[in-house]
This record gives structure tokens, C-alpha cells and sequence, in this order.
């Protein structure tokens, strides 16, 4: 009789496993803003998608073979920051002053533990210093030289900034630094800012495939539920072409750009971050969800769709609850999205169609 018990038990806890692995999901964003078909052309279109579903995967088999969801956020978003085709890690844009200056942000839903980076210029991968400043410090953010000598005492890989220079992020900058009719020495602004511009020859296939987005902002993001049941968010950026005086958007702000709560949802968002922070936006989703009942799906449309649309507020988020099911809204022209079932089903998405 006992040993009939120990069985059943084991049965029914084999159910619940299965049932829980039955629903891994993830979710990513490569960043929202004036992204349209008139703008894009079709070698840069099948960049862009090729590199989304590379991250996207990357993450999926990680959640397939029983990795955490925090794994799979980590893997995904990296795989992002080490392309030049996204704003954030090696495709970063450029600061006012010519420097590269990047945020991130790392969320676990399970405990609620979070941690974020901000205004750091020599991290290769920021997502990492994020999560490393959750798991590893008693602290939620660090910035700029702390957050730098935090993540070299902690083993993470520290490159020259000269790593992030890509010819199209400068033009960018001297594109929107023309437009508020500055003028702008080009070597000279270099030396003010203690950059060294790096031998790029041969890199002219990538200057074609990068979007222009000018003046307009990007972050890459991910949200994923493993088989556990947990969930996990985490958000990378190089903030806004031409900002200036160490601005930090809404990405690194836990709330704002970033948020993952077992109990509801979780979150990445992508756009004006000044707009996301005063609406603390990813929270505001979970919140309605919590305190509402809404799902996820109808609290993320309230937030983006309204609540963002009525103060002026521009740009999208990604949202997956702890049973698989996810939303992608957003109220700018495009953004770059996808995601991938527990099926392995997927779909990457680019425009507003």
C-alpha cells in the first residue's frame, strides 16, 4: 500500500512537471520607433530577423533542455548586445559627447531579487553586470565607474570603449547633432571625449544592414517562463542618440523598464524612457493585473495603448504571465519582436501589420 502511494504521488508530480514544461515561453524586443517598410530595405529586414530568431532560440533551448528562465533571459539578451544591428552592447549609440554609455537591468520573479547598471561605457555585456549585481551584492543599481569596477572585481568581461564604435551610431550622432544646428568637429569632439576610433575597414556590410533610427531610442529586451513555473525580465540599452549629462532612461529602473513577479508577470519595455518612468510602466502592468484581475494582455494594452498614448508617451513592451500567455503592444510605427512556444513554435515580427 505504501509503495502504491509512493507511486501515485510520483505520477501526479511527473503530471504537474510535464504540465509546467508544457508552458515554457519566450519572449523578446529589439527596440520600437519610426521602423517601417518605406524605411527599411529587404537586405535589412532579413538582418534583422535573422539575428532576432538567433537570440530568440538561443534562449528556447536553454528553457527545452530544463535551463532556468533566468538562463534564458541572460543567453538571449547577450546574444543581442553582441550584434550591431540593436542599441545596446555593440550596437550602442552615441552620447552627446561621443561616448558609448549603457544601461541594463535584471529581474527574478520568483524571489523578487533585482539588480541594474547604468551609465557604464567598458562592460561587453551589461545584461551580465546586471544580473551579477542581483545575485552578488546587497545592492538593486549600480552607475558608471562603481558599476564598471564592480563587474571587472567580479569576473565579467571588460572591453575598451573603442569596442562599441560602429560607423553608423556615429553618423547617427552627427545626423541629429546637424539637426539642432550644432556644429561638430569630428576629430576634435573624438579627443574631448577620450575615444580612439578603431581601424573598421572591411565593415561596410554591417554599416548597410544597420537601421538608422537617428534620434530615436532602442533597447533590446526578453521575458521568458521556464518549466518551473518562474519567470524572469531583463532589458539592455544604449539609451537615446545625442543625450546628454549621464541621462538614464526607464530600462535599468526596476518598475519602469523592467519588472518579473511570479504571481502576475513579466515585463520589458522599450521607448521614450522618460515617459515609461513617470508611468512606471512595467509595474503598472503587473499591478493592474494583480489588483484588477485584468490579463495580460488587456492590462499591457491599458498601459501602452492609453494610459502612454495620453501623456505623449511613445514605444512597446513585451509581457508574459506564469501560464504562457504574452502580449507584445505597442504605439510607435514598428518595433522589432518575436516569440517562441513551448512547441517550439515562433514568430518574429517587425511592423505594425
Amino acid at each position: 500500500m505504501k509503495k502504491l502511494l509512493i507511486l501515485i504521488s510520483a505520477f501526479f508530480l511527473s503530471l504537474t512537471a510535464f504540465a509546467q514544461s508544457n508552458k515554457i515561453t519566450l519572449v523578446i524586443h529589439g527596440g520600437a520607433g519610426t521602423i517601417t517598410r518605406a524605411n527599411m530595405t529587404p537586405e535589412k529586414e532579413k538582418a534583422y530577423r535573422a539575428d532576432l530568431e538567433r537570440a530568440m532560440k538561443t534562449g528556447y533551448e536553454i528553457l527545452r533542455k530544463g535551463g532556468t528562465s533566468m538562463d534564458a533571459v541572460e543567453a538571449t539578451i547577450r546574444v543581442m548586445e553582441d550584434s550591431p544591428l540593436f542599441n545596446a552592447g555593440k550596437g550602442a549609440v552615441f552620447t552627446h559627447e561621443g561616448k558609448n554609455e549603457m544601461d541594463a537591468a535584471f529581474m527574478d520573479g520568483k524571489t523578487l531579487a533585482a539588480g541594474s547598471i547604468a551609465g557604464v561605457t567598458t562592460i561587453k555585456n551589461p545584461i551580465s553586470a546586471a544580473r551579477t549585481v542581483m545575485e552578488k551584492s546587497e545592492h538593486v543599481m549600480l552607475v558608471g565607474k562603481g558599476a564598471e569596477e564592480f563587474a571587472k572585481l567580479k569576473g565579467l568581461e571588460i572591453v575598451d570603449p573603442s569596442y562599441f564604435y560602429t560607423e553608423p551610431r556615429w553618423k547617427g550622432l552627427q545626423k541629429a547633432l546637424q539637426e539642432e544646428k550644432m556644429q561638430l568637429d569630428h576629430s576634435d569632439t573624438l579627443k574631448k571625449s577620450g575615444f580612439v576610433k578603431p581601424d573598421i575597414s572591411g565593415s561596410s556590410a554591417i554599416d548597410k544592414l544597420i537601421f538608422d533610427e537617428g534620434k530615436k531610442y532602442g533597447t533590446v529586451g526578453c521575458v521568458a517562463l521556464d518549466q518551473y513555473g518562474n519567470l524572469a525580465a531583463g532589458t539592455s540599452t544604449g539609451g537615446m542618440t545625442n543625450k546628454r549629462w549621464g541621462r538614464v532612461g526607464d530600462a535599468p529602473i526596476i518598475g519602469a523598464g523592467t519588472y518579473a513577479n511570479n504571481k502576475t508577470c513579466a515585463v520589458s519595455a522599450t521607448g521614450h524612457g522618460e515617459y515609461f518612468i513617470r508611468s512606471v510602466v512595467a509595474y503598472d502592468i503587473s499591478a493592474l493585473m494583480e489588483y484588477k484581475g485584468l490579463s495580460v494582455q488587456k492590462a499591457a494594452d491599458e498601459v501602452v495603448m492609453k494610459k502612454l498614448v495620453k501623456i505623449g508617451g511613445e514605444g512597446g513592451v513585451i509581457a508574459l504571465d506564469k501560464n504562457g500567455n504574452f502580449a507584445m503592444p505597442f504605439n510607435s510605427a514598428g518595433m522589432y519582436r518575436g516569440f517562441i512556444k513551448s512547441d517550439g513554435s515562433w514568430e518574429v515580427k517587425i511592423y505594425k501589420d
